[in-house]
Parts: C-alpha cells; sequence; structure tokens
C-alpha cells in the first residue's frame, strides 16, 4: 500500500457528520504512524508522509468536499505514480449497519459520489476501499435528499460507540495491510464481524 486515502468533508461543520468516518479512521493511522497532516495545495488536501517496511506511505484527507475527492487522489497519485492497486480509500458506507466494516477490492461503488469520482478521476474503480458501516436512513426506499440529510449529520450515540469500534478493529489489521496480507486483513477483519 502506497496512497491511504480517508473521505470526508473539510470543515468544523462537517466533523462529526457520519460522512467523515473515513477522516477518522485515517486520523488514527497517522496517530499510529506518528505522522502529521498538513495541507498540500497541489494535491488539494491535507497529506502525511509515513515510512514503512515496504517505503513511502502516504496518508491523504482531501479538501476538495466528498462529490469531487477524485481530484486531490488523482494529483497525489500521478504526481508519484502510485497504481491504483496501491491505493487504500477509506470511507463510509450505507449497506453496512454502525459497527460493521469491511475490506475489499474493486467491485461496485455503491453509489458512493466519494468513491465515483475516484473511479472517473483515476481511469478505475480496482482500488482497495475500507467501508465503514454508518447503516441507513430507513431503508433501500429512502429518498436521496434523506439519505443527504442522514450522512451530513452526526451519529447518535450509541451508533457513535458501535463505529468507534469499528474502527479501533480496522486499525488492528493495520499491520497485515502495511505488510501488503490484504488477504490476511480481510480474513482477520471480516471473522472478528462475523463474531459480534
Amino acid at each position: 500500500m502506497k496512497l491511504v486515502v480517508g473521505l470526508g468533508n473539510p470543515g468544523g461543520k462537517y466533523e462529526k457528520t457520519r460522512h467523515n468516518a473515513g477522516f477518522w479512521w485515517l486520523d488514527l493511522v497517522a496517530n499510529l504512524q506518528r505522522a502529521a497532516f498538513r495541507r498540500e495545495s497541489r494535491f488539494q488536501g491535507s497529506t502525511a508522509k509515513a515510512s514503512t517496511g515496504g517505503g513511502d506511505l502516504w496518508l491523504l484527507k482531501p479538501e476538495t468536499f466528498m462529490n469531487v475527492s477524485g481530484q486531490a487522489v488523482a494529483a497525489l497519485a500521478g504526481y508519484y505514480k502510485i497504481a491504483a492497486s496501491d491505493i487504500l480509500v477509506a470511507h463510509d458506507e450505507l449497506d453496512l449497519p454502525p459497527g460493521g466494516v469491511k475490506l475489499k477490492f474493486g467491485g461496485g461503488l455503491s453509489g458512493h459520489n466519494g468513491l465515483k469520482s475516484i473511479a472517473a478521476s483515476i481511469g478505475t474503480q480496482d482500488f482497495w476501499r475500507l467501508r465503514i458501516g454508518i447503516g441507513h436512513p430507513r431503508d433501500n426506499a429512502a429518498s436521496e435528499s434523506e439519505v443527504v440529510d442522514y450522512v451530513l449529520h452526526a451519529p447518535r450515540a450509541e451508533e457513535q460507540t458501535a463505529i468507534d469500534t469499528a474502527l479501533a478493529r480496522a486499525i488492528e489489521v493495520w499491520p497485515r495491510i502495511i505488510a501488503d496480507e490484504m488477504e490476511a486483513a480481510m480474513l482477520a477483519l471480516h471473522t472478528v464481524n462475523r463474531e459480534t
């Protein structure tokens, strides 16, 4: 893994909203790696650099707002010649309940505007995703405006507790992710999910 992206919206107004779950996890990664974020205008976001056994690792929080996150990802990945298969994107996931967390490679974009922007900007859907469950506002019949309202509000207290637990589980498999042991990371993460 050479680039890990956390998706969210910049600014205090959005800091605690469900849509910023990717930012929350990336902050935990940065803390673990002892890496400090700084604003980098050429990459349209905040970046941090860490060293791992496999070389340099970039962390990126796009500051372009969710729907155009791909601009920042493409700028950094293009500059450092990072392949899509070496990118992991952490994002909020409506299709998983709070407390759910899954790792996957490629596949559909689940209607997530941040993922759609990244796929369009780098020209492929073949990148890794860490899907952080936030649940759905009602059911799958919820209107688009209901979904937007839901993701742009803070989780209820019990939901936040469940999400925090999921973020901690995902941090536990971080050593396997940076060692490029993705199958082992998925197995560990998904086995924990089944046991809870």
